[in-house]
């Protein structure tokens, strides 16, 4: 695992010991950032379930203006934290639920979510994200599921953009559309 582009380019990123934590493929990252190329520089970025933190670590590679890292796992919060070290980065980490920060958050404009495939916990953060509002007008989210997953619409102004499948993977794309 490797960063694709940036400041951080081509440095190497700790992977876990175990498979408690599914890094996202290097395919599937490289689509995800041809989707959102010209939605990063300068941006405020959420990563829930930041696992390794390889795709908020792309994003200040890339030029966004902060990254928030948020993972329950203890193990994830080492490796997140090591992989900013190793790239020369900064961005804050916080070991905590994701469901518990969104409720205090405040505004962003990106936001990844990609909790475990088979977890509940989609239909909650998108729905909890949709009730707080925490996407900035004309947001991005990036939601990685398993092909087979049903993603839900979410309530106006919020809106479900497009579906990518990456054999196994689904990408959803959301907006927050400006009233």
């Amino acid at each position: 695992m490797r960063v694709i582009t940036g400041k951080a380019r081509g440095r190497k990123l700790a992977t876990p010991a175990n498979n408690d934590i599914r890094p996202t493929t290097d395919n599937v990252k490289e689509s995800i950032f041809n989707i959102i190329q010209f939605d990063i520089e300068g941006r405020r970025v959420l990563d829930l379930f930041a696992g390794t933190g390889q795709l908020g670590i792309e994003c200040l590679s890339r030029g966004a203006e902060s990254v928030v890292f948020i993972d329950q796992s203890r193990e994830s919060v080492k490796l997140v934290k090591d992989n900013l070290k190793t790239c020369g980065l900064e961005g804050t980490v916080m070991q905590m639920d994701a469901v518990s920060f969104l409720n205090g958050c405040g505004k962003f404009d990106l936001i990844f979510i990609d909790p475990p495939y088979d977890s509940p916990l989609y239909e909650k953060v998108l729905e909890t994200v949709n009730s707080v509002d925490i996407l900035s007008d004309g947001g991005i989210i990036i939601c990685e599921a398993s092909r087979d997953r049903q993603l839900p619409e979410l309530e106006a102004p919020y809106k479900k953009v497009r579906e990518y499948i990456y054999g196994k993977v689904k990408l959803c794309k959301y907006t927050k559309e400006s009233l």
